[in-house]
């Protein structure tokens, strides 16, 4: 240390990085927080910023694409941290993936051709009751159980409690 020098403190906690492979890729993800001063946004719970940049390539890391992701949250720095916030965000995806993924996938509902009054609500939330069920039961692969209980009238009225 320098003689006079003061010690550096951290206003921004340390960046949390992670290197995952799969689905044919390799993805690095930083994510860094700072601080929500009083009155720096227009939410009036906001404790956090935070700042998720991605780094994709191929498994031979080829092709590099990027991307950056910023988000708000409510909870404070001794709340969660960086990892924590991480796993939050990952997890919001898995949802998003293991539900409308299947709504759009298994039950085609991008190509419905219901789109009057309330009738796509009312199809989408029973497309959701039918995943929830199956998943449930302990189904896996929904577009299975799906052709299981198009076999099995008594299991798919079981599901109802019927």
């Amino acid at each position: 240390m320098r003689p006079f020098a003061t010690p550096v403190t951290r206003i921004f906690p340390p960046r949390h990085t992670t290197i995952d492979k799969g689905h044919g890729r390799i993805e690095k993800r930083s994510i860094r927080t700072a601080p929500v001063k009083e009155g720096q946004t227009g939410f009036p719970y906001a404790a956090q910023f935070i700042k998720v940049e991605r780094l994709f390539t191929d498994l031979h890391g080829e092709n590099p694409k990027s991307d950056v992701e910023f988000y708000i949250t409510s909870m404070s720095a001794e709340e969660a941290d960086a990892r924590s916030l991480q796993e939050v965000i990952r997890g919001h995806w898995s949802i998003e993936n293991s539900l409308h993924w299947v709504r759009d996938v298994t039950f085609d509902e991008d190509r419905s051709q219901i789109r009057t009054g309330s009738a796509p609500r009312v199809f989408a939330s029973i497309r959701n009751l039918a995943i929830s069920l199956l998943r449930l039961r302990g189904f896996k692969n929904i577009a299975a159980g799906l052709r299981k209980l198009g076999w099995n009238c008594e299991l798919a009225l079981s599901l109802i409690g019927v």
